[in-house]
C-alpha cells in the first residue's frame, strides 16, 4: 500500500466524487478509479458505495480514512523533518495544546525562537488530554501541553511557571455572584458544565464524598462553548481562571473555589522518541525559560 494511493483515497473520501477528486489531484478519472479498485482488492474490503453523482464511505472505508489520515500526516512530518535537518535557519515544530491561559508562556517562547530561526514553521492543534496524547504517542506532534500529571513511563515533562486556578463562571445577576468563593455546598443541585477530564479527576478529588451530590449538566472540551450556555442561563461552568471573558463589560463573573483548587500544566514529549534538531533546540530554550 503506497502513501500516494492513500492520498488518492483521502481525496475521494473528502470530495465524495471521483471526478472532483481527480481534478484536485491532477490525475485522470480512469487513473484514480483504477487506483481505488486496486486498493479495495488489496484490502479485500469494499471501501465505497457508489451512487450516480456521489460516493459514500462504507464502515471499512471510514476506518481506513482515520488510519490513512494518521499515516499521511506522519509521512508529511517525516519528509519535512528530513528536508529541514540541514536548515540552520529553521525547521518544523508540531504542538498539541490543552486549554490554558498559560499557553501565553509558550507563545512567548515560540516568538523568541522564531526570531533566532526565521525559517521556523510551527503547527498547532488543540484538544483535551486524550486527543493530544494520542497524537504524541503516534509521533504526529513533537510536544503536547497537558493539564494533568504526565505518564512518566512514556513521557518527559517540563512544568509551566504557574498553576491554573479552578473556579465557577456564572452570570453577574446570579445570587451566587455576591460570594467571594464557591464551595461544594454552594453548587449542590446546580446544573454544572465542566470538561469530562476535569470532572472525573480534579473536581471529583476536590469534592470528595460530596461529589455525588453535584449535578453534571453537560461536558465541554472548550470552555468558551460552555460559557455561551452559561450566558443563556442554562447552568454554571467549572473551569480555569482567565479562559473566559469576565471583564467589566462581560455578563459573566469568575469566582474561585474554596478550598482552593489548582492544576499544573506541563510541556510533554516522548521519552524514547528522538527529537529533530530544531525540536531539541526549542526544548533547551523552554527548559531555560521555565526554570527561572
Amino acid at each position: 500500500m503506497e502513501i500516494r494511493t492513500l492520498r488518492y483515497f483521502l481525496a475521494v473520501a473528502r470530495e465524495e466524487n471521483m471526478s472532483h477528486a481527480a481534478e484536485k489531484l491532477h490525475v485522470t478519472q480512469p487513473t484514480l478509479s483504477k487506483a481505488m479498485r486496486s486498493l479495495e482488492e488489496e484490502l479485500g474490503k469494499k471501501l465505497f458505495v457508489r451512487h450516480s453523482f456521489s460516493i459514500r464511505l462504507t464502515e471499512e472505508g471510514q476506518l481506513l480514512q482515520k488510519r490513512a489520515e494518521d499515516l499521511v500526516s506522519m509521512a508529511d512530518k517525516i519528509e519535512k523533518e528530513f528536508i529541514s535537518l540541514d536548515d540552520i535557519q529553521g525547521g518544523e515544530l508540531y504542538f498539541g495544546l490543552a486549554e490554558s491561559y498559560q499557553i501565553r508562556y509558550l507563545a512567548k517562547e515560540i516568538l523568541s525562537f522564531k526570531k533566532q530561526y526565521p525559517d521556523l514553521h510551527y503547527h498547532i492543534t488543540s484538544g483535551d488530554t486524550e486527543q493530544v496524547v494520542e497524537k504524541l504517542n503516534k509521533g504526529l506532534i513533537d510536544f503536547a501541553v497537558l493539564a494533568e500529571t504526565p505518564d512518566y513511563n512514556k513521557h518527559e515533562a517540563i512544568a509551566f511557571p504557574e498553576d491554573d486556578r479552578w473556579g465557577l463562571v456564572l452570570r453577574k445577576d446570579d445570587p451566587l455572584a455576591k460570594k467571594q468563593s464557591i464551595s461544594v455546598d454552594d453548587m449542590k443541585g446546580l446544573p454544572i458544565f465542566c470538561s469530562e477530564q476535569g470532572w472525573q479527576n480534579e473536581i471529583k478529588n476536590w469534592a470528595g464524598r460530596k461529589w455525588e451530590h453535584l449535578h453534571l449538566e453537560g461536558t465541554f472540551r472548550l470552555s468558551y462553548n460552555g460559557s455561551l450556555f452559561v450566558k443563556e442561563g442554562l447552568g454554571y461552568l467549572l473551569t480555569f481562571a482567565h479562559l473566559i471573558d469576565t471583564s467589566e463589560n462581560s455578563d459573566l463573573i469568575f469566582i474561585p473555589l474554596t478550598p482552593s483548587l489548582s492544576t499544573k500544566l506541563y510541556l510533554v514529549y516522548n521519552k524514547y522518541q528522538k527529537l529533530t534538531p530544531i525540536a531539541e533546540r526549542f526544548l533547551r530554550q523552554i527548559e531555560t525559560a521555565f526554570s527561572h
